[in-house]
Order: C-alpha cells, then structure tokens, then sequence
C-alpha cells in the first residue's frame, strides 16, 4: 500500500494486515484513528518542540537496570548472621549469599516438610530453584564452599559411619551374583525338567534372599544429566539437588546439547512434587514425592547462550527459579581488608545445619510433615496474593514476567516455611507473622531482580525490541531522529508500527529517549525522539 500524502510519518511498507493489528491494539474503529493512536503511542500529543537537553534522569539500559540490594539480615539467626559473615569475608554482595542459602535450606528439608497456606489438601513442597548472576573473578566458588562445607561434612560422616555395612553388603551381593551366574549355566545343561526345575527354583531364592544396595546418603551433586538426577533420586530417598557454579546443567536444560529438545520432566516434577515414572530401555524409575532443589551461581554469558533457546521459557522452567542479579563487586574490592568469618560462627552454622538433618534421616518415603500459617501470616500472604495478581496482564505492573510473578506466591509460601524451620527448629507446626514478613519483603526485591534476569536471558520481548533501537541509536550517534527513521531502518524486525511503538515506550519509561511532535507545514506533525546524551556518550 502507497504512503498517502495525509499521514507523511507512514512508513511505506505497511500492508492490511498491519491495520487490523493497530485497530484492534489501539481500539479504534477506522485505519486513520488507529494509525494516529499508533504513531502517537496511544492518543495524539499536540504539537511541541524537541524536549530540552538538560535535567535528563540516568537511563536505564535494558537489561541492565539497576536492582536492589538484598540484605542477608532477611535470613533468621544464625543464617543471616552467616549470610553476613560470608559477603564480607568474599567481598561479595549479599545476595549471593542469600539465595544460595536458601537453596541449601530446601536441600536440607525438601521431602520432609510441606506447607498449606490454606490449611486444607493445597500443599507446597519446600524444594527451591535459585540462579544467581555472578560474574567470573566475582568469587562464587569461595561463596558456594563457605555454604556447602557442613554438607560436605555431614556426607562423609554418613559413609564413614555406613563403610563396613556397605562392604558387607556388597560382598553378599557379589557372591549371590557369581551364584546365580553359575547355577543359570547348570540350568541350561540340566539333563531334564526336573533338575532344571529345582535349579531354577534355586536361582530364584538366591534372588530373593539377596540383599538391595546400600549407599551412603547423597545431599547434593554438580555436574549430573537429566537422566542421571533420575537415578539419583532413587537412591537418595526421593530428593536431591544441584547446587553448582558451573553452567552444565543450565545449558542440558535449555537442551544446547541435544538440539533445543532436553527432557525436563524429572526437573518440573521435582519442583511440583508430582509422581515421577519413567521406563525406558535399560532405566525405569519411580518416585512418589520427588524433590528437586537448584542452587546456581552463574556467569551471565551462560544465562546469555542459553537465551537462544525458545522452548526455555516456554517450558515454564524459567518461571520457577528465583533470580539475583547482583552489581558486581569485581574492580571495586580492597585487597587488603581480610574479614574472617568467627569460628564459632561456622560452628553454629554447621550445627544448625546438622540438626535440620535429622528430619532427612527420620522421613525417607514416609509422607512429609505439614506446616500451616498462622492466622496473621495467613493474612500477610493473601495480601501479597491478590497485590501480584492485580498487577498480572497486558499493559499491567508485571507485564512481560507474568509467568515467573504467577508463581511468586507458592515460592513465597516455600520461602517462609523455609524460614520458620531455620529459626525454629524441626519442632516447627506453624508458620508465623515474622518469617512471612521477610519472605514477602524478599519477594519485592526478587521481582526487580527477576525484570533484569529476564532482560538478560532475552526473554522479554520487549525488552528485546529496546535494545535493539538502543543499538541503532548508538551506530547513529545523532540526538534525534524520528519514528519513521527508525522503522525504515529496522524494517525487517519492525513489521508493523505497533511493535516499534511497544519498543519506544520502554526506552522512554527508561530515559533513554523522549517523545516530541514535529510541525509540518501544510501537514500533521510527526514523531520525533530525543535521546538522552548519556547514552550517545557511554
């Protein structure tokens, strides 16, 4: 369709289809309205000049907006105390800490412990998904071993305690197996019916009698598959966790290695809680209750290759973890300040640790216990409910993250009872006002996180779409230009003016650039942008 003379900032290119889309975004009910909704970004501004230079606010890149600290006094006793102790021994923001103790709690108490925040047959269980951007040279590894050594410990305590029945055992099983093995071979020399009978009926209680595997309790791995967690949950009693610095299993999810089409079943499964089956040639497994827990520290060009991936977000796989992205302290550390953590800090810790233990020892498969709130934590978080989901929608507060806010209650629920055990102890049968106010005010600070975090996968359109422009604005270099332009030049990602309209108003709300009308003699005005010179300079 030709560029008619009465709309000139009509980018020529646009076809019927296009028209359709505007009307039915802007509400209008002829092609003129709607274009005029369209170019002007929902109603037409009247005439201006360009906005003046000065008094421009910091932008915020897309992607790249500044988040909110999280304090590690959020944590309960000595975790907080911990949390502390740790960023500041590391040089490493809170943050950090925070999550990746969160992880280790629900390592710790998945499968044991669920909550009801109703108080009726609607569960959660206490497995949780944490990811933290964490640049390289950002010491996460140091961060991640202050937070695993206790588990580290406990684990060799269980196979030192469990190393002469695990060798009797297997020496059992062995010599059962060489038995079997020899009277299958005299099974199939038997001379008749008879012998063979009774030789089979031999074999068969021979495998009966045979004792099942022993293993030393496992709480956590690194680097595992998909395929092998499914084993692994088998043996550990139906739960287990990932807790890594590492990148690997974050890739095998998105399935980079296997063509963008990774099982991730056991994964969803393990969040939910929900029956696990599997049987496939040479594996089966089965499990009631699984639980899965991630503790991730991350470079963000991980987060960035696997962005690539559609079916990630899809999936709902992403709308489960909760994200940190932290400023990074690397550049701004004082290598002569050493702050070590009090031993008897770590004592605590571990202690404290070790006694949470005890529930995963007293509850293999039997069914978890169940926390409920209090009536007033119950309050709190219906309050924090219905807040996120007024803000749900198209055009609403959390617009382009619904999915991951969709959740947020059930993680909050997860988060508080996490909370409670810490600071209570397995003694713990209500979830109380205090541990529901620090998972809530986490909550608020994780959701501006999570915008970043969403950014930097990529997996905000929108968020997409800007920085795209800001790229264009950037190889321009120019203080202005108008919405024409910019179509015109990014034509091939910018179809229709509905998308590139959608893209302006995040730069705007960013302070990237500012909206103006053209005068055009004998013509409607035009749109125009200013940018802020911030962004030309940086």
């Amino acid at each position: 369709m030709a560029r008619s003379e009465t709309f000139p900032d009509l980018p020529a290119d646009l076809d019927g289809s296009d028209f359709n889309d505007l009307t039915s975004a802007h509400g209008t009910t002829t092609v003129a309205d709607a274009i005029n909704a369209a170019l002007s970004g929902g109603a037409t501004p009247p005439d201006a000049d360009p906005a003046p230079a000065e008094d421009w606010p910091d932008p915020v890149l897309p992607g790249t907006g500044k988040t909110p600290d999280i304090p590690a006094h959020l944590l309960p006793g000595v975790f907080g105390e911990y949390a502390a102790a740790v960023a500041a021994n590391t040089q490493t923001p809170p943050a950090m800490s925070v999550l990746f103790a969160l992880a280790v709690l629900g390592t710790v108490l998945q499968r044991s412990f669920e909550v009801a925040p109703y108080g009726d047959s609607y569960t959660e269980p206490l497995s949780l998904w944490t990811n933290t951007a964490a640049a390289s040279a950002s010491r996460k590894t140091a961060v991640m071993g202050a937070w695993l050594a206790p588990l580290v410990h406990w684990e060799k305590v269980q196979r030192d305690r469990m190393r002469t029945e695990i060798a009797r055992v297997n020496a059992r099983r062995a010599v059962a197996e060489k038995r079997i093995e020899k009277l299958r071979q005299d099974a199939a020399k038997a001379s008749n019916d008879k012998e063979r009978h009774e030789i089979t009926a031999e074999i068969e209680r021979e495998e009966v009698e045979m004792p099942d595997p022993v293993q030393a309790p496992r709480l956590f791995t690194g680097d595992t598959t998909l395929e092998r967690l499914q084993t692994l949950l088998v043996e550990n009693h139906e739960r287990m966790a990932v807790l890594s610095d590492e990148g690997g299993i974050f890739k095998i999810m998105a399935g980079l290695y296997s063509g963008g089409a990774a099982n991730i079943d056991v994964a969803l499964q393990g969040h939910a809680g929900s029956p696990l089956r599997v049987d496939r040639a040479g594996r089966s497994a089965y499990c009631d209750k699984p639980a899965v827990s991630f503790g991730l520290l991350l470079q963000p060009d991980v987060w960035s290759e696997v962005a690539s991936s559609r079916g990630f977000r899809s999936s709902g796989l992403l709308a489960r973890f909760l994200f940190a992205v932290p400023e990074s302290l690397v550049g701004k550390r004082d290598v002569r300040k050493r702050h070590h953590i009090p031993p008897e800090l770590k004592d605590a810790y571990e202690k404290r640790l070790f006694q949470l233990l005890e529930a995963r020892m007293n509850t293999k498969t039997e069914a978890p216990t169940v926390l409920e709130f209090s009536d007033s934590a119950r309050e709190m978080w219906l309050d924090f409910a219905q807040a996120i989901e007024d803000g749900q929608g198209a055009g609403r507060q959390f617009d382009g993250i619904t999915d991951w806010t969709g959740k947020l209650p059930g993680a909050v629920a997860r988060i508080a009872a996490l909370m409670e055990l810490a600071d209570v102890g397995l003694q713990a049968e209500t979830v109380h006002e205090v541990s529901m106010q620090k998972a809530i005010e986490l909550a608020w600070l994780l959701v501006e996180h999570a915008r970043a975090a969403f950014g930097l996968l990529g997996a905000d359109e929108q968020d997409g779409d800007a920085a795209a422009v800001l790229r264009w604005i950037k190889a321009q270099g120019e203080p202005e230009f108008s919405q024409r332009d910019a179509q015109k030049a990014m034509e091939g990602r910018f179809r229709n003016v509905k998308r590139l309209v959608e893209a302006m108003e995040r730069l705007e709300t960013s302070h990237v650039v500012r909206r103006y009308m053209q005068r055009n003699k004998g013509a409607r005005p035009s749109i125009r942008y200013a940018v802020n010179p911030a962004c030309l300079s940086s």
